[in-house]
């Protein structure tokens, strides 16, 4: 039986406790800054990468030409190594998914926000980020074997390989995105600014519209530009569904090549390691970067010039 008093066997306890969190304390801060150095360590590493395979690309290549060449033949004998068929290419895809996109999720955002009940927003909020789970390599089979056939009813000269269908699958593919931070923002307006406005003889879609939806604008602006970001980024469904056909002629109807499907479509080994079509997917990846920096960078200073503090 042991001699401990019930007293000691409490302080002994509190004093292990104590010494437990007095570890706790002094690891878990060098921990995390391990972290934080691991995450940046890494961004510095892929810039790097880039930026050095990127050099090793245009001393075989032309920069001017790369920039203004209205060709881009990597793998032909006289090979012609111009970004500008690629750029259009990705940007004809992040417009038509935008067009799609942003009508739909802010109409989900608004309702969200303003017009569905706790219970209905418990339910239809999580059913429609579940389009933001869902592989895109499904999503890309999907506008294949589903979205085309389907616009080829509808369109008859359209090509199995085009823009349009990935397009609008990518559009419904950043939905969630825009929906679902456009509907944060928007609850995030103090309720005293929508009952001021009910007071004066607003009704419910005016409130929505003229009051709400300006006081969340950083918000929904914010959404919006990563929405972008996000279908310039997209690899899979285009890569599947758009063809490999760059070219500098905006006919959504046709083929076409984005940056993220070229870069796929070498890295299978379509080009042997050390040649200028090799490198070439550094420069191509290197121009993606800025264009997603540029729009994440956007997204920043907009959300900031827009914020409303309440």
């Amino acid at each position: 039986m042991s001699s401990k008093t019930v007293r000691e066997m409490i302080e002994e306890n509190k004093s292990s406790k104590t010494n437990f969190r007095g570890v706790t304390e002094k690891v878990m801060p060098k921990f995390l800054l391990l972290c934080a150095i691991i995450s940046v360590l890494t961004t510095f590493g892929i810039v790097f990468t880039l930026i050095f395979e990127t050099f090793n690309f245009f001393s075989k290549v032309s920069f001017l030409e790369f920039i203004t060449s209205p060709d881009w033949y990597p793998m032909h004998s006289n090979a012609s190594f111009g970004i500008r068929p690629l750029i259009l290419g990705t940007l004809t895809i992040a417009a038509i998914a935008i067009l799609v996109a942003l009508p739909l999720g802010l109409a989900a955002a608004i309702f969200l926000s303003e017009y569905a009940s706790d219970r209905m927003r418990r339910i239809v909020k999580p059913v429609l980020e579940v389009l933001a789970g869902v592989p895109t390599i499904v999503y890309g089979f999907f506008a294949l074997t589903f979205v085309t056939p389907l616009l080829q009813n509808i369109i008859p000269g359209l090509s199995i390989y085009n823009a349009l269908s990935p397009g609008i699958v990518v559009g419904v593919m950043i939905i969630p995105m825009i929906a679902s931070l456009s509907e944060d923002a928007m609850s995030a307006v103090p309720n005293a600014i929508r009952e001021g406005a009910y007071a004066m003889g607003a009704t419910k879609f005016e409130v929505a519209i003229k009051v709400v939806f300006p006081a969340a604008l950083s918000g929904i602006i914010a959404s919006i530009v990563l929405a972008i970001s996000r279908a310039i980024g997209e690899t899979m469904i285009v890569t599947v569904a758009g063809g490999a056909n760059p070219t500098s002629a905006i006919d959504i109807t046709n083929a076409i090549q984005t940056m993220t499907a070229y870069i796929v479509q070498i890295s299978l080994g379509d080009a042997g390691y050390g040649t200028t079509a090799y490198y070439s997917i550094y420069a191509v990846g290197m121009t993606l970067f800025v264009f997603t920096l540029i729009m994440n960078l956007a997204a920043y200073f907009i959300s900031r010039k827009f914020r409303e503090v309440y």
